[in-house]
C-alpha cells in the first residue's frame, strides 16, 4: 500500500490542540475495521467527509463501507492525524520536546495549527489575557525555518564541493540534502520552480539559501491555521488582525470544546446533532416521539447559549471544515475502487462503494492501482 495521506496537529499548551484531536477523532458514528497497518500512540484516525458516489446513483440505502461511515451520501474517509508535541519556543535549540516535535513534522504533508484566537494563554500555554496570538504563528513558521536552515547551512561547504565535483543538477542536490524531510524530488521540484532567475546552486549566497528554505517549507508544510475559541470575547480582533496579517493562509473559525460538548450530548441522546452545521434539535423541537431525553433548565440555557454565539453566528463549530481545509490545500480528491463497474459492489453481496480512498489530484492511475493493490 502506499504511503497515507498524514495530517498534522501543531500548537502550543492549552491552545485547545488535545481537545480538537478529540472532535476529529469521534465519527460519532459506528465506524469499521482500523484501516492502517500500524499506528503510534501519538497518531489517531480522523473522518474527512467527502460527497459519497453513492448519492450519485441513488444506492444511499446499499452503501455500507469497509472503512468509516455513510450517513444519507456522506462519507466519512479516515485519514491518518499526527498529534505534534512539545511545541515551544526555541524548539530548534531542543528546548522542551523540541527534536521530537521537528522529527515528527517531517511525516506531515500539511499542518493544521491550532492558535488561541482568545489570547487568553501566553507563549507557555500559561492563563493570561491580551496576548497576541499573532506570536504563535509567526514563531512556529520560525522554528521550522531555523530547524531546516541550521541543518543545511551545517554542511553546505562540504555540499557545494560535492555538487561541483559531480557536476549534478541542483535538484538533485537538494533533493539529496532535503530527502530527510520525507521529501521526493517532485516536492523539492515545485519548491525550486517558485523562485524565478535562480542561479546556480555554487552561486548561492545566505539570501538565496533562506529564500529556497522558505519555498520548500511552503510546499512540504501548507498550514491550515484554526483560530479556535472563536466564542470568546477578545477572539473578534485578534481573527481580524490574524487574517489581515496573513491573507494567503487558509484560516478556518473553530470552538473545538463546543464540538466535543455536542456529540457528548447527542451520544447521550438529548439532542439529535448534524456536526459541521448550525442544526441541533432538542425534545423542545422535535416533542416526546423523537425518543430524546427531557432536558433540565441549566442544560437548556447551555445548549441556547451555543445556538447564539457558536452556531448561528459562526454557522458551525468549524471542527468538520478543518479537515476539508486541509484536503483542500493538499487538493485531495476520493476514488471509489468496485470490482464491478454495473453495480458497484465488492465482489460479493449487494453492498456498493465498500472502499474510498483519498488521492491528490493528477495522480495517474496506475500510482492509484498500486495504492489499491500493491505492485502486483
Amino acid at each position: 500500500m502506499g504511503r497515507e495521506i498524514v495530517i498534522g496537529l501543531v500548537g502550543k499548551p492549552s491552545s485547545g490542540k488535545s481537545t480538537t484531536l478529540n472532535s476529529l477523532t469521534d465519527a460519532n458514528a459506528k465506524v469499521g475495521a482500523f484501516p492502517f497497518t500500524t499506528i503510534d500512540p501519538n497518531k489517531a484516525t480522523g473522518y474527512l467527509e467527502v460527497e459519497c458516489a453513492c448519492s450519485r446513483f441513488g444506492k444511499q440505502s446499499l452503501c455500507k463501507p469497509n472503512y468509516g461511515y455513510c450517513r444519507d451520501g456522506k462519507r466519512g474517509v479516515p485519514i491518518m492525524l499526527l498529534d505534534v508535541a512539545g511545541l515551544v519556543p526555541n524548539a530548534h535549540l531542543g528546548r522542551g520536546l523540541g527534536n521530537k516535535f521537528l522529527g515528527d513534522l517531517t511525516e506531515a504533508d500539511c499542518l493544521i495549527h491550532i492558535v488561541d484566537a482568545s489570547g487568553t494563554t501566553n507563549a507557555e500555554g500559561k492563563a493570561t489575557r491580551g496576548y497576541d496570538p499573532l506570536q504563535d504563528i509567526e514563531w512556529l513558521q520560525d522554528e521550522i525555518f531555523k530547524w531546516i536552515l541550521g541543518n543545511l547551512m551545517e554542511r553546505w561547504g562540504s555540499v557545494v564541493r560535492r555538487h561541483v565535483a559531480t557536476k549534478s543538477s541542483t535538484l538533485e542536490t537538494l533533493r539529496q540534502q532535503l530527502g530527510g524531510y520525507s521529501a521526493n524530488k517532485q516536492l523539492v521540484g515545485r519548491a525550486l520552480d517558485l523562485i524565478p532567475n535562480l542561479p546556480p546552486l555554487q552561486d548561492w549566497d545566505n539570501e538565496t539559501i533562506e529564500k529556497v528554505v522558505k519555498s520548500f517549507m511552503a510546499v512540504k508544510f501548507p498550514t491550515v491555521l484554526a483560530l479556535n475559541k472563536m466564542d470568546h470575547p477578545d477572539a473578534d480582533k485578534n481573527v481580524s488582525k490574524i487574517i489581515l496579517k496573513y491573507p494567503k493562509s487558509k484560516a478556518v473559525l473553530t470552538s473545538s470544546i463546543t464540538e466535543v460538548f455536542l456529540r457528548k450530548l447527542a451520544s447521550q441522546n438529548y439532542i439529535k446533532y448534524d456536526s459541521g452545521t448550525e442544526f441541533i434539535d432538542t425534545i423542545d423541537d422535535l416533542g416526546p416521539e423523537s425518543g430524546l431525553r427531557e432536558l433540565d433548565d441549566k442544560l437548556r440555557n447551555r445548549i441556547e447559549n451555543i445556538r447564539d454565539l457558536v452556531l448561528y453566528r459562526f454557522g458551525s463549530t468549524g471542527v468538520v471544515q478543518l479537515l476539508q481545509a486541509a484536503a483542500d490545500l493538499l487538493d485531495l480528491v476520493p476514488v471509489f475502487p468496485v470490482k464491478n463497474i454495473h453495480n458497484f459492489t465488492g465482489g460479493s453481496g449487494q453492498n456498493v462503494f465498500r472502499d474510498c480512498i483519498l488521492v491528490k489530484r493528477g495522480t495517474t492511475t496506475i500510482s492509484v492501482a498500486r495504492k489499491i493493490m500493491g505492485d502486483v
